[in-house]
C-alpha cells in the first residue's frame, strides 16, 4: 500500500507543494467552527453564530471560483498572495468586532470579506494533474492522498480551533487559522518549479466552466453534502454542550474525519473498477444512510454514553466521505478543460460551501428551536436531497464521461472532454 504513495512523490518538489498546501488548508477546517465556538461564547446564541459562519461560506461560494478563475488566467503565485492578504484583513476586523462587542452586522461584513480565501486545495490538485495527467494510476493515488490530507485537516483543525477557543480565549481558534493561512500561502506560493503553466486558452476563455452540465450535477450534489457537514458540526457542538462536555465535540468531529481518512488511505491504494459515475452515486447514498444511526443514538442515549455513541456513529459515517470526494475530483478532471481545472475544482468546493452555509444555519436554528438532538434531522434531510440530485444527474455524468473516450473504455483512462460545454 505504501509503495503506491511513495511513487507519487518521486517527482521533485511534490513533498514541498503538498506539505505547504496542507498548512494553507488548515484554516478551512478551523474558521467556520471557530466562528461558531467564538460567537456562541461571546454572544450567547448558536443562531447568530451559525448565521455568521454561513455568511463566510456563502461569500466563499461566490468569490472563491472567481479567485480560482484568476489563478487559471494569471498563475497561482500572482493571485493567492493578494487574496490571502485581503482575507487576513477581514479576519482581523472580525476578531476586533467580536472582542469589542460591536453590533452584529459588523460580524457579517467581515465574515463576508473572508470569502476571498484562496482555494489551495484545488491548486494542489491542479499541480498533481499537471504532473500525472498521462498516468491515471498515479493521479488517482495523488487525489486520494490529498483527500486524506483534507481529512487530517478536519481532524486537527477543529481540535485546535475548539480547544483553544474554549480553554484559552474565544477568539484563539480563528486567530490561529489566520496565522496558518499567512504562513501556508507564502510558502506554497514560493514553490514555483511545480506551478502549472498558464494556458493561453484560460486567458482567452470568456465563459465560466460552470456551464458544463456534468459539473453542475456535482455542484448540486455537493450543496447537499456540504449541508451534512455544516449541520453536523454545529449540532454536534451543541449536543456536546447539552451533555455537559462541550470541549469533547472537537474529538467527536475528529472521529468523523478519522473514518474518512482511513477510507481514503485504502481507496488510494487500490484501482477502483466500474463506472465512475455509479461509484459517485453509491458514495452519496452511503453518506445519506449513515446519518440514520446518528439521529437514533442522539435521541436514545444521553450523558457521556450519548457522546460516545455519537462519536462511534460518526466514525462509521466518515467511511463514505473520502472515496466520494476522490471520485468527484476525478470526475472534474475528466469533465472540464485543463485550462480551467482550478476553477472547476473550486466550483465543487463552492457547492460544499453553499451547503455548509445552509446546513450550519439550519442546524443552529433547529437547535435553538427544538434542542440539539433534533438538530440531527437536518443532515439526514440533506443526505436525502443529495441522493436525489446524484440520481437525477447520473445521465449527465455518464454523457460527459462518454464524450471523452470510446464506448466501453474503462474509467482508468485520463482524457479531455471533446465538448466541455455540453
Amino acid at each position: 500500500m505504501l509503495s503506491s504513495y511513495r511513487r507519487i512523490f518521486a517527482a521533485p518538489g511534490t513533498v514541498a507543494f503538498s506539505s505547504t498546501g496542507f498548512v494553507s488548508r488548515l484554516p478551512i477546517s478551523m474558521t467556520g467552527i471557530g466562528i461558531v465556538t467564538m460567537l456562541s461564547q461571546l454572544r450567547g446564541s448558536y443562531g447568530v453564530a451559525g448565521l455568521v459562519s454561513a455568511t463566510l461560506a456563502v461569500s466563499a461560494a461566490v468569490l472563491g471560483p472567481q479567485v480560482s478563475r484568476l489563478v487559471d488566467r494569471h498563475g497561482q503565485a500572482r493571485i493567492i498572495v493578494p487574496a490571502m492578504a485581503l482575507t487576513i484583513g477581514a479576519v482581523v476586523g472580525l476578531l476586533l468586532c467580536a472582542r469589542l462587542e460591536a453590533p452584529d452586522w459588523t460580524l457579517f461584513v467581515f465574515a463576508a470579506g473572508m470569502g476571498v480565501m484562496p482555494s489551495t486545495g484545488a491548486m494542489v490538485r491542479a499541480r498533481w494533474a499537471h504532473l500525472y495527467r498521462e498516468d491515471a494510476d498515479r493521479l488517482h493515488t495523488a487525489y486520494s492522498f490529498e483527500a486524506v490530507v483534507d481529512e487530517v485537516c478536519f481532524i486537527v483543525g477543529p481540535i485546535l480551533s475548539i480547544g483553544l477557543a474554549t480553554s484559552v480565549f474565544p477568539e484563539a481558534g480563528v486567530l490561529l487559522a489566520g496565522i496558518f493561512l499567512t504562513v501556508g500561502v507564502l510558502l506554497f506560493a514560493g514553490q514555483r518549479s511545480t506551478e502549472p503553466p498558464v494556458h493561453e486558452a484560460a486567458r482567452q476563455q470568456g465563459r465560466s466552466v460552470i456551464r458544463n452540465r456534468g459539473l453542475q450535477v456535482l455542484i448540486l450534489t455537493f450543496v447537499a453534502t456540504g449541508a451534512i457537514f455544516g449541520s453536523v458540526e454545529v449540532v454536534t457542538v451543541a449536543f456536546s454542550e447539552t451533555q455537559g462536555h462541550k470541549s469533547i465535540s472537537s474529538v467527536i468531529l475528529a472521529l468523523w474525519a478519522l473514518g474518512s481518512c482511513l477510507a481514503g488511505v485504502v481507496f488510494g491504494a487500490v484501482k477502483p473498477a466500474g463506472s465512475m459515475a455509479r461509484r459517485f452515486f453509491l458514495g452519496v447514498l452511503f453518506m445519506a444512510l449513515s446519518m440514520v444511526p446518528l439521529l437514533l443514538v442522539a435521541h436514545a442515549v444521553h450523558g457521556i454514553g450519548g457522546l460516545v455513541a455519537v462519536g462511534a456513529a460518526l466514525l462509521v459515517a466518515g467511511v463514505a466521505i473520502s472515496p466520494t470526494l476522490i471520485t468527484a475530483m476525478a470526475l472534474v478532471e475528466r469533465l472540464v478543460p485543463a485550462a480551467q481545472l482550478t476553477e472547476g475544482m473550486t466550483w465543487t468546493t463552492t457547492g460544499l460551501a453553499l451547503g455548509v452555509a445552509t446546513g450550519s444555519s439550519a442546524g443552529g436554528w433547529v437547535v435553538d428551536a427544538s434542542g440539539a438532538a433534533a438538530g440531527y434531522w437536518v443532515p439526514l434531510a440533506a443526505g436525502a436531497l443529495g441522493v436525489l440530485a446524484a440520481l437525477a444527474g447520473l445521465g449527465r455524468l455518464r454523457a460527459g464521461l462518454g464524450a471523452e473516450q470510446p464506448a466501453g473504455a474503462g474509467d482508468g483512462t485520463v482524457g479531455r472532454p471533446v465538448d466541455a460545454e455540453r
